[in-house]
């Protein structure tokens, strides 16, 4: 898939750049294990592009139209425009980095699903801080469930944000900024926990995969992430935890662009929703809907 050699696999996997597992005295690697890593690589070199060149006061600039965000749907989103004529890009950064590049006018349109602990609430207390001064309109993309990933069996019988309290037990994060890394972190500040007292906070996976892999290896005992996600890995369970929003975020005063309204049009057609109706994991029922202009 990747046309390289064995050795530079090898040389990927020390370096962690490659998800893999053992079967016996064998290396194995699943595809979405590998197109999480393509993913990864593509996003390196548009967040590259984007440092270089800002978008400025239109949507369209010299990368084209620019979508930010790490979910599936973002890629289909950016496939069905390119059918219209839109030479949409995608840009894979979390949702805390997506939002200060929206604000720096550097992507066009960003997706969210950052918790407020103090509010209880999705997204909109972190538009306000990191679009300070700036009229913002989200759009709802779908409801998923936020949860923990545990090996088969759940062996350290882990049931919640309390357990991370546990000597026993070591985590795997996600990277700074990611909705799944805030939503632990707010829920060990309600607890007072501290993260640098709870074992493995430090060490990160760039993806939901990533994280379900490391746990279903036995790297580590838990991690945060997606309910998807766990039906796509092996000897992994899946305690829900928290239903959140995920969102797409645009500057008001670009929502009459021709780029933004075909994106609308898009997003609130039945084909579209189609495509995610039946997946598990997803609830499009009120997909397309705007619920705040900030």
């Amino acid at each position: 898939m990747l046309g390289v050699s064995k050795n530079t696999i090898y040389n990927m996997i020390k370096k962690g750049e490659l998800v893999s597992y053992m079967v016996g005295r064998k290396v194995r690697f699943t595809e979405e294990g590998v197109r999480a890593f393509i993913h990864r690589s593509q996003a390196n070199k548009d967040a590259r592009q984007i440092a270089l060149v800002p978008a400025g006061d239109g949507a369209q600039n010299q990368n084209g139209f620019i979508i930010c965000g790490q979910d599936i749907i973002l890629d289909v989103l950016s496939n069905y425009m390119r059918l219209h004529g839109i030479p949409a890009l995608r840009a894979y950064v979390g949702s805390y980095d997506g939002l200060t590049l929206l604000y720096k006018n550097k992507v066009n349109v960003t997706s969210s699903n950052l918790w407020d602990g103090g509010t209880d609430e999705y997204n909109v207390p972190y538009i306000q801080r990191l679009l300070p001064g700036t009229a913002a309109v989200v759009i709802h993309l779908t409801y998923r469930m936020q949860g923990l990933y545990v090996r088969k069996g759940n062996p350290k019988n882990i049931t919640g944000w309390e357990d991370f309290r546990r000597d026993d037990i070591t985590m795997i994060n996600r990277e700074y900024g990611a909705g799944s890394r805030v939503l632990l972190d707010e829920n060990l500040k309600l607890l007072g926990i501290a993260g640098g007292d709870v074992k493995g906070y430090a060490a990160q996976g760039q993806t939901y995969l990533a994280v379900a892999s490391a746990v279903s290896s036995g790297k580590a005992d838990v991690a945060v992430g997606i309910e998807k996600i766990a039906r796509q890995a092996d000897n992994i369970d899946f305690i829900p935890m928290k239903k959140e929003r995920y969102d797409l975020i645009i500057k008001k005063e670009h929502i009459r662009l021709p780029e933004i309204q075909i994106m609308m049009n898009i997003i609130n057609t039945c084909a579209f929703k189609r495509e995610f109706g039946n997946i598990g994991g997803y609830n499009t029922s009120e997909m397309g809907r705007i619920i705040a202009e900030i």
